[in-house]
C-alpha cells in the first residue's frame, strides 16, 4: 500500500474515533498552525493508538482522563471531560476517578480537576440553555 493509502487509512480511522468521542471538528487549531501536527493528533495518536486492540475506547478515555488528572494538565483535560461525557461516563463516574486518582496524585490534583471540570458543566449548561432558546424562537 504507497504512503497516501496509508495516511488516508490512519486519518479515516482517526476522524472514526474522534466521532465516537463527540470531537470531530477539534484541534483546528493545529489544523491551521501546522497541518502536519494535525495529521499526527488525527491519524497517529487517535488513528493509530486509540484503534489499539485490548482496549476498548471507553477504557482508553478512562486512562487518559486519569493521567491528565494525575499531572495535573492544564489544557486538554476539558475535552477530555467532554469525550468521556459523551461517551457515557456519568457525572458520578467522573468523580470517582477524579476522587480516586486524587488520592494517588495528590489532593492538589483533585482540587485542580474540580476546577476544570466545574468549568465544563457551567460552560456546557449554558451553551444547551442558548440552544434550547434559541430552538423556542425558532
Amino acid at each position: 500500500m504507497g504512503v497516501k493509502m496509508e495516511h488516508r487509512k490512519r486519518m479515516k480511522k482517526g476522524f472514526e474515533v474522534l466521532k465516537k468521542m463527540g470531537r470531530l471538528g477539534t484541534m483546528m487549531n493545529q489544523k491551521t498552525l501546522y497541518p502536519e501536527l494535525y495529521d499526527l493528533s488525527v491519524g497517529y495518536l487517535f488513528g493509530e493508538i486509540w484503534t489499539r486492540p485490548h482496549l476498548n475506547i471507553r477504557d482508553r478515555e478512562l486512562i487518559t482522563l486519569a493521567s491528565n488528572i494525575a499531572l495535573a494538565r492544564p489544557a486538554g483535560t476539558h475535552s477530555h471531560y467532554r469525550s468521556a461525557m459523551h461517551l457515557g461516563f456519568t457525572r458520578d463516574e467522573i468523580m470517582e476517578i477524579i476522587i480516586h486518582v486524587g488520592h494517588y496524585a495528590g489532593w492538589p490534583a483533585i482540587a485542580h480537576a474540580i476546577i476544570q471540570f466545574e468549568e465544563v458543566l457551567k460552560e456546557d449548561a449554558a451553551k444547551a440553555k442558548t440552544k434550547r432558546a434559541a430552538g423556542k424562537r425558532r
